[in-house]
C-alpha cells in the first residue's frame, strides 16, 4: 500500500508475517497490471467485491486506494450505488457508509 496510510493493525499484520504480506501485494500488482482495466476501474471492481461480501475493512481500504488514484468520492458513491440491485439496499446502504467513514476523513484534512 505504498503511500497510503494503512491501519494500525494491517501494519501489525505484516509486521509480523511479512512473506506473506509481501507476496499478496505481488499479487495485487500482477492482477491489476495482467489486463486491460487501468488502476481506478481495478480499484473500483475490488471496491464493489468488498461490498458483495460486506467487508468493512475492505470497503475502507479499496476507497482509500481508489482515491489515491484519482477516483472522485461521487465515483466511489455511484460504483456502490449500482450494487443496490445485485446486493440489496442493507448492504448497498452498508458499503457506503463504510465509504463515507474514509471519505469524510480525507476531507477533513
Amino acid at each position: 500500500m505504498a503511500g497510503i496510510k494503512a491501519p494500525k493493525f494491517y501494519e501489525t499484520l505484516r509486521r509480523n508475517q511479512r512473506e506473506v504480506f509481501d507476496a499478496l501485494e505481488t499479487l495485487g500488482q500482477a492482477l491489476r497490471g495482467s489486463g486491460p482495466l487501468d488502476e481506478r476501474a481495478s480499484h473500483l471492481v475490488q471496491l464493489a467485491a468488498a461490498a458483495a461480501i460486506r467487508s468493512e475493512g475492505a470497503v475502507h481500504s479499496h476507497v482509500r486506494r481508489a482515491l489515491a488514484v484519482g477516483v472522485s468520492p461521487d465515483e466511489i458513491r455511484h460504483a456502490l450505488l449500482l450494487l443496490l440491485s445485485t446486493i440489496g439496499l442493507p448492504g448497498t446502504v452498508a458499503a457506503l457508509s463504510w465509504a463515507e467513514d474514509v471519505i469524510s476523513k480525507k476531507r477533513k484534512k
